[in-house]
């Protein structure tokens, strides 16, 4: 784990192209996933996620022809998700550059899938995303939801980000579909008790709309890791900003 805290566009797609919406759900078109990637990865961001949000509602594959695109115009890490149920799929992404896969509703549907693609192809390659709703029926208070947010699972959060650690993944990345888009700030209390829970990486995702909000999930939500869409892509902040922001606050970036 580098001993750094990381920025993380995350471009959301929707039919090859860039999209951000709120709470899942009135996605906007933001233009050309490749060209976004290309001018985040010269303006030093640390990794990127692309996330094809509705491959799986849909019932098939990642859009490889944006991955290929991305990969071809970025020079820093890029994990894909959306649509991955199987290790052939896994392996189609890593043949192309990427270099991890995050898993949602698969790893949930099929949990031996995480263990599968940890032993095929390395821990580190493999990242968990969680969509978590707030629920007062479990005992962390947070539900996993899965199918693009649209299905409740009846899962505890807290509990299934203990069991993809057993299972071998390499990194958690949980978004608050409560906070996603409100630019009012990522869910603490959720993503601390993921991370308090863990021993693995995990990315901060959903509400970012201030600076101090990157140093709030890292400093009281103890993530090694910030996901950041709507502040980066409306032009709020440049990943500059952001970072020197995180160094004058005590928070270690790479520069």
């Amino acid at each position: 784990m580098p001993d750094y805290r990381r920025i993380i566009p995350c471009l959301d797609t929707k039919n090859g192209r860039l999209v951000k919406g709120v709470n899942f759900v009135d996605l906007k078109d933001m233009g050309d996933p490749a060209q976004a990637g290309e001018a985040y990865s010269k303006a030093g961001a640390d990794e990127l996620v692309l996330l094809d949000i509705t491959a799986t509602l849909e019932g098939r594959n990642t859009m490889l022809e944006a991955v290929r695109r991305t990969v071809a115009r970025i020079e820093i890490p890029l994990t894909v998700g959306g649509g991955i149920g199987s290790l052939d799929d896994i392996r189609r992404l890593l043949d192309l550059g990427v270099a991890k896969v995050s898993m949602n509703s698969a790893a949930v549907k099929n949990p031996a899938l995480v263990e599968e693609a940890a032993a095929e192809f390395g821990s580190d390659t493999v990242t968990v995303a969680i969509d978590t709703r707030k629920s007062e029926q479990l005992p962390s208070g947070f539900e996993v939801m899965i199918a693009g947010g649209t299905q409740p699972t009846g899962i505890d959060a807290v509990e299934w980000a203990k069991k993809v650690e057993q299972l071998g993944a390499g990194a958690i990345l949980p978004t608050s579909m409560d906070a996603d888009g409100t630019l009012a700030g990522y869910d603490i209390p959720m993503t601390r008790a993921i991370a308090d829970a863990v021993s693995l990486p995990v990315i901060a995702s959903g509400g970012a709309g201030t600076l101090e909000h990157l140093a709030e999930a890292i400093v009281e939500g103890h993530a090694d890791a910030v996901l950041v869409a709507s502040i980066a892509h409306f032009g709020t902040f440049t990943i500059a900003q952001m970072k020197q922001f995180l160094a004058d606050n005590g928070i270690p970036v790479r520069m």
